[in-house]
């Protein structure tokens, strides 16, 4: 939504600001230095025909330019000529562990896993770990060892931990 906000605020008026920079005057050539400008007239006074060759239009080289006649085409990608020569191949995957199958998800790429199921092993690695190892959990949701790995070392589960009131004064919940 932003990027279509901020286009079209880029773009209003946009043929009008084109045209108004397009008609400013051009800039004129930077002033040169007055000494470079003493040594160009001392030049141009002893061989005035360099002014003339300057300022002379060769009337073959206006017609070979004529003749010339660009035809450029954009180089083809490598990325865009591998895409078209390789055909994907179909993409492998399995259904959702658990009872969850409320949420819409009707099919999961192997490799990858949903957030319930993320979830349910975490906890299950938690609450069993000689049961749930990083290799049945690897094996029954069809992902890498390295990546079980380090979910089970980085991802932890919600834990709620109830500590008793310290002295006997507490109020007592009911």
């Amino acid at each position: 939504m932003g990027a279509a906000v901020t286009r079209a605020i880029r773009n209003v008026n946009l043929e009008n600001r084109a045209e108004r920079e397009i008609s400013k005057m051009k800039p004129s050539p930077a002033p040169r230095h007055p000494t470079t400008k003493s040594h160009l007239r001392d030049q141009m006074s002893s061989h005035p025909d360099i002014k003339k060759e300057v300022d002379r239009k060769d009337d073959r080289l206006l017609s070979l330019l004529k003749d010339v006649y660009v035809d450029s085409k954009d180089p083809v990608s490598s990325v865009q000529v591998e895409d078209a020569g390789t055909l994907q191949a179909p993409k492998e995957f399995r259904l959702p562990k658990g009872h969850h199958f409320d949420i819409n998800i009707e099919n999961i790429p192997k490799g990858k896993i949903s957030t319930v199921e993320a979830l349910t092993l975490l906890n299950n690695h938690k609450l069993y770990p000689d049961t749930w190892t990083a290799e049945k959990i690897a094996e029954e949701y069809h992902l890498g060892q390295k990546d079980v790995n380090s979910l089970l070392k980085y991802f932890v589960t919600f834990e709620v931990q109830v500590f008793p009131p310290g002295d006997k004064k507490a109020i007592q919940s009911k």
